[in-house]
């Protein structure tokens, strides 16, 4: 799906629900949850978080140039004025990416609590499966730890092997990457875990709590 796909809407109110029978339900549900599952886990949507963070690493190694430039210990005049033209270019991809990142994370969120309102109108055993997406949940997961491993690893080695002729403009620009993935390598993972706790509980033992939103009491699949 498109991300400029509209979202399925929320279910209605349930003064103003109409389905005919639980069938009724069951499948209008089941569309919402599959596309809903697909904005938040698809592979489209993993492919713009990873773009979104291959954007702002070339932003940030723009602007490094400039900053590695301005904290060596011998500076260069011409070096400097060479890294400056690098950071504007970078400063343009860097401002727009963030901004696409933290507007993808307040989608997700909306995602979520329409994913939430849907799931929480009934069960079906195959929709529900189908939403723990186990594959596509475990992709994040090692990509996400991957990006973190590598962050780490960056933040530690980057002050460690400087040496005097590197400055400080060279361990500022390590740690800035290193925190750059390690901020998104985190992101994924809450993302990941927060979906498969989700699709755990809803696959999980329900407690009977009066009638569903059809006309009809939610029955084992």
């Amino acid at each position: 799906m498109s991300p400029r796909t509209p979202l399925p809407p929320p279910p209605p109110p349930v003064e103003l629900r109409s389905w005919p029978d639980r069938e009724a339900l069951l499948a209008d549900r089941a569309t919402a949850l599959d596309a809903l599952g697909g904005r938040l886990m698809g592979g489209g949507r993993l492919a713009l978080f990873l773009l979104w963070f291959l954007l702002i690493e070339l932003g940030w190694s723009l602007v490094g140039v400039f900053v590695t430039a301005l904290g060596a210990p011998l500076a260069d005049p011409m070096t400097a004025m060479l890294g400056l033209f690098a950071a504007i270019p970078g400063i343009g991809v860097l401002v727009p990416a963030v901004w696409l990142t933290v507007r993808s994370l307040r989608r997700d969120r909306i995602v979520r609590e329409r994913l939430a309102l849907w799931a929480a109108l009934d069960r079906h055993g195959p929709t529900d499966a189908r939403l723990r997406a186990p594959v596509l949940s475990a992709v994040w997961l090692l990509v996400s730890f991957a990006l973190c491993a590598v962050g780490l690893w960056l933040g530690f080695a980057v002050p460690a092997g400087a040496g005097p002729d590197d400055g400080y403009g060279y361990v500022a620009y390590g740690m800035g990457a290193a925190l750059i993935l390690w901020v998104t390598g985190l992101t994924g993972l809450a993302k990941a875990v927060g979906h498969f706790r989700f699709a755990l509980r809803l696959n999980g033992p329900r407690v009977p709590a009066g009638r569903s939103a059809s006309s009809g009491r939610p029955r084992p699949e």
